[in-house]
């Protein structure tokens, strides 16, 4: 990897970390050179997320948003893996810096940065007629097999069809409403409890946990004094719902180094972690904020000096 490529990398980290507002005139350059480039490799995406909450309910980017979200489903209006490479390759002859990661039979992610803004590309794989939008929204297939056309930023894009069913499913019923620092709590209370479908069950993971600790994680809940709490209750979105030993550490199933969403509980206090990277194998630790009980990301802490049993 060149110096640049380090230092590009290394300001995608922090991008990622500190979720600055974009410049949402340079947002909009960008998304209409995205287009250029899926255009010349006839490659049929979507806005999502954010960025379709934004173009549906305002016409405009949201002020706040700090990315660009688009998505292509694998096996819908032609679109195939193998041409990833090939607009990835576009991408960076046009000078957009450009990381590829895969997360299971999920989906394969491409984030490409230039100007300081990140386009997240997501290529879906349909899984019982269903995608999966972070940190585990289940959303029928259905909704992008029709996909409508819409104005937004002077140009045509396509946003799921209906629109509106989509948001409900990924910001539930209150999606009309702007919601900067509570609308984690929104997407959380709008996914099951539980482990998603695909993923192993409460016993499974039990039985994990006791047979393949390095398959686990640990996070321990401290209170404002800095005390471990007994009791609290910890849920790894998509995966689970666990209660805090009476050193304070919960323990949980874990089946790779990637970034999850949580939801702690604890003695009247309720707080999304909406983007929090965890890694099998390794404990981290729970403060709270007295100032701040919503809107925080990658707050938590490595405990490196204890052991990995749970007394």
């Amino acid at each position: 990897m060149s110096a640049n490529d380090s230092a590009a990398d290394a300001a995608m980290d922090l991008l990622m970390r500190t979720t600055p507002s974009m410049d949402t005139s340079v947002a909009a350059a960008l998304l209409r050179e995205a287009k250029e480039v899926f255009d010349e490799h006839a490659v049929v995406f979507f806005l999502r997320q954010g960025t379709c909450l934004g173009a549906v309910r305002d016409n405009a980017f949201i002020p706040w948003d700090d990315d660009i979200d688009i998505g292509s489903i694998e096996g819908l209006h032609g679109f195939d893996e193998r041409v990833i490479e090939p607009v990835a390759d576009s991408f960076m002859a046009r000078g957009f810096h450009v990381r590829r990661s895969s997360f299971g039979d999920r989906e394969i992610w491409l984030a490409l940065m230039k100007h300081n803004i990140r386009i997240d590309w997501v290529c879906f794989r349909v899984r019982k007629q269903h995608i999966v939008h972070f940190p585990g929204v289940r959303i029928p297939v259905r909704l992008f097999t029709d996909l409508k056309e819409i104005d937004f930023i002077g140009e045509k894009f396509l946003v799921p069809n209906p629109p509106e069913e989509y948001l409900r499913h990924k910001y539930g019923p209150n999606w009309m409403t702007p919601n900067r620092l509570g609308y984690a709590k929104d997407v959380v209370d709008n996914i099951p409890d539980g482990p998603m479908p695909g993923h192993p069950g409460r016993l499974t993971q039990l039985l994990i946990t006791r047979l393949f600790p390095r398959r686990t994680a640990r996070l321990r809940v401290l209170d404002e004094g800095g005390a471990p709490t007994p009791g609290a209750e910890v849920t790894v979105v998509g995966w689970g719902r666990y209660e805090t030993n009476r050193e304070g550490y919960a323990r949980f199933y874990l089946p790779a180094n990637d970034v999850y969403a949580l939801m702690v509980r604890n003695e009247g206090r309720e707080e999304v972690l909406y983007e929090e990277q965890l890694a099998p194998g390794k404990t981290y630790v729970y403060r709270p904020d007295p100032a701040m009980s919503s809107g925080r990301i990658f707050v938590l802490t490595e405990e490196y000096d204890r052991s990995q049993a749970v007394g």
